[in-house]
């Protein structure tokens, strides 16, 4: 049996699931679906399009499924779905898709930190963490297990590899590779994120094949181009790089080096 507070403005309509919690003040509107175990708290409101996965947590003030800030969007169906156990910190804000995808979506296990914004037809993985105050613009995806330091700006269409690290404040213009590490102003690698590699238990042998690869094509005194070719006449490349190399070479923006 769901609890909900008897000052919240729940739609006969939604689709509420069991043992759901909706706090004083909450709105949820008619074209909402709530997962079993969810917890939306206080003054949150989940507009037409959400759906809410189970065990995910929307924090006060949190604003799901609004109208994406787009001059071409003219009303369509469209639907932002948060995954499971997912938690929307206070403020944030998740606009729905438009027509050319349908949908934003952040997947599964994530933290959306306050006062952060995913805006129209974003792809967030699972595992995902961003901070406070971070933005992304429409179509931007992101790769399970990134982190997004405080206050990163995303400009749209970019991707954000899977395992990288973005620290705070850095603002992002082209792909962010897998496994990368990334700060400065404009942004640059660093290096690979391995502390969390390791932590996410990767092999050290994984690891310094990821470095290697690292090292010459993005440290190194190589194009990104050259780099690839000049690894590849030396090395073997494990699965990890050969996904990365697909990324790299499939990037429409190019990369950070």
């Amino acid at each position: 049996m769901s609890m909900i507070h008897p000052m919240a403005v729940v739609s006969a309509k939604a689709r509420i699931g069991n043992s759901v919690k909706i706090g004083a003040f909450a709105v949820i509107e008619d074209d909402v679906e709530v997962g079993d175990g969810a917890d939306i708290r206080t003054h949150s409101i989940l507009c037409n399009g959400s759906r809410i996965g189970a065990d995910a947590a929307i924090y006060p003030n949190a604003v799901i499924g609004a109208e994406p800030q787009d001059l071409k969007y003219k009303g369509e169906p469209t639907l932002a779905i948060i995954g499971e156990r997912t938690v929307i910190r206070e403020c944030a804000t998740v606009n729905r898709g438009t027509t050319y995808s349908g949908e934003a979506r952040v997947g599964n296990d994530c933290l959306i930190m306050a006062y952060s914004h995913v805006a129209h037809d974003c792809v967030v993985g699972n595992n995902v963490i961003i901070s406070n105050v971070s933005q992304l613009a429409g179509h931007v995806m992101i790769g399970d297990w990134a982190i997004l330091g405080g206050m990163v700006k995303v400009v749209q269409f970019c991707r954000i590899g899977k395992h990288s690290m973005i620290g705070a404040g850095v603002k992002i213009t082209k792909d962010i590779p897998d496994y990368a590490l990334v700060g400065r102003d404009p942004a640059r690698i660093e290096s690979i994120n391995k502390i969390g590699l390791r932590r996410r238990g990767f092999s050290n042998e994984t690891i310094d094949g990821i470095e290697n690869f690292f090292d010459t094509v993005f440290l190194g005194k190589y194009n990104t181009t050259e780099g690839i070719e000049e690894f590849l006449r030396i090395n073997e490349p494990i699965d990890e790089v050969r996904q990365l190399i697909e990324f790299i070479r499939s990037s429409k923006k190019g990369v950070v080096r």
